[in-house]
């Protein structure tokens, strides 16, 4: 329960893509652009590069698949933040989707480590749980930070500081609850997966 408490901070992260980012683009980038064709580049991306990077990925153990597919889609935010345009933000979400190709297959695989045996189906129940709560606390965080950054404090580029530093730490705390916990896992942790 502690890493899918800890978890939910990537999912957070994760649904600014949809909750924030529309309004960031339509307030402070271009009124005109076409925002859900912008928001298909995840999705897009997903699909069009799943098997490569699970190939090119798959000697990385899964948790640090994980922690390694969390960082890059938190500093994914970066790039839009230092460049407020289309193209960046096009280039942020291409960013995000990367970390989520690298991170997902193996978070279920992880999950499904954890569970004793005959308990799988569970755990795989509950790896759902972060999903949503980085949905709820996400929406209403999203929308406080960009009311205070866009509309109070006239910065709304910080609101994408925010989300990396949750994405970052969010890293950090996984990489502790890795060293803390020390969970040992089958054999195929360590295993190369096909």
């Amino acid at each position: 329960m502690l890493f899918l408490l800890i978890f939910f901070g990537y999912w957070i992260v994760f649904w600014q893509q949809y909750i924030v980012l529309p309004i960031y683009i339509h307030g402070y980038i271009d009124p005109r652009a076409d925002v859900e064709l912008i928001l298909v580049t995840d999705a897009a991306a997903v699909i069009c590069f799943q098997f490569l990077i699970t190939y090119l990925t798959r000697e990385i153990p899964a948790f640090r698949a994980i922690i390694l597919g969390t960082l890059i889609s938190a500093l994914g935010w970066l790039i839009v933040t230092l460049h407020p345009a289309v193209w960046a933000v096009v280039l942020s979400l291409l960013t995000i989707a990367l970390g989520e190709i690298v991170l997902s297959p193996r978070y279920y695989e992880y999950i499904s480590r954890l569970a004793p045996p005959g308990q799988q189906g569970t755990y795989m129940g509950f790896a759902f749980l972060p999903i949503g709560i980085g949905s709820l606390a996400g929406g209403w965080l999203g929308g406080r930070l960009m009311h205070h950054f866009g509309e109070i404090v006239g910065h709304p580029a910080r609101v994408w500081w925010v989300f990396t530093g949750i994405g970052t730490g969010t890293t950090l705390l996984m990489w502790l609850y890795h060293f803390a916990v020390k969970t040992d896992l089958p054999a195929a942790e360590t295993a190369p997966s096909a």
